[in-house]
């Protein structure tokens, strides 16, 4: 039998790039909205991307006791040691738009030499089922914080995180670029093996 298992989150990109991986284990995922919580709120209280996600899951699981799947993503800059880290979205204040983030960010890093600049973004999944199992999944990619916006693509710190290996910045890739190397794609993966390993 097909089991349900809801995304807690409203993204739809989001949304398929998870289905995509669950497809293979018969999982049908569902949106916030399909459970009727399209408009709930969860505070995001955690100090770590994975406290937040587990937050998340927990919250929609305690709602609704069905197989839950949340994330937490954001950067850290090491000369900031890890910040903005879990205050990624909201780096320049409440209710910003991401140039502010960006402009707070170049600010914070005036004047810092390119191999100081060193960052990652990163993705942390959790899978909650109802007996307590869970999965948590973290995934990274590793770049430098330039020092001026390029590329239109993307969104959030993606026109300023520079990835050598490829010569870009993420705003600068195609978004198949992108998801091959993004640090959710990296957290999807290993999701993907620990499934694989609690089907054995």
């Amino acid at each position: 039998m097909r089991q349900k298992a809801i995304l807690a989150s409203s993204n739809k990109h989001k949304l398929e790039e998870i289905q995509e991986i669950l497809k293979a284990f018969d999982f049908e995922l569902l949106t916030l909205a399909d459970v009727g919580l399209g408009d709930l709120e969860i505070v995001e209280d955690g100090e770590t991307f994975e406290a937040n996600s587990y937050i998340k899951a927990k919250a929609v699981m305690d709602l609704k006791q069905m197989i839950t799947i949340a994330d937490d993503s954001g950067l850290e800059v090491d000369y900031l040691d890890g910040a903005p880290g879990v205050y990624s979205a909201r780096y320049a204040g409440d209710h910003v738009s991401y140039a502010d983030n960006n402009k707070k960010l170049l600010e914070a890093l005036e004047d810092v030499p390119s191999e100081s600049r060193t960052a990652r973004f990163v993705t942390v999944i959790t899978m909650l089922f109802e007996n307590g199992d869970q999965l948590v999944a973290r995934g990274e990619v590793s770049g430098i914080i330039g020092t001026a916006l390029k590329g239109n693509g993307g969104f959030g710190y993606d026109p300023l995180f520079y990835v050598p290996e490829i010569n870009k910045t993420f705003a600068e890739c195609t978004s198949e670029e992108k998801n091959k190397l993004s640090h959710r794609a990296n957290a999807l993966v290993k999701l993907k093996a620990l499934l694989k390993e609690r089907q054995i």
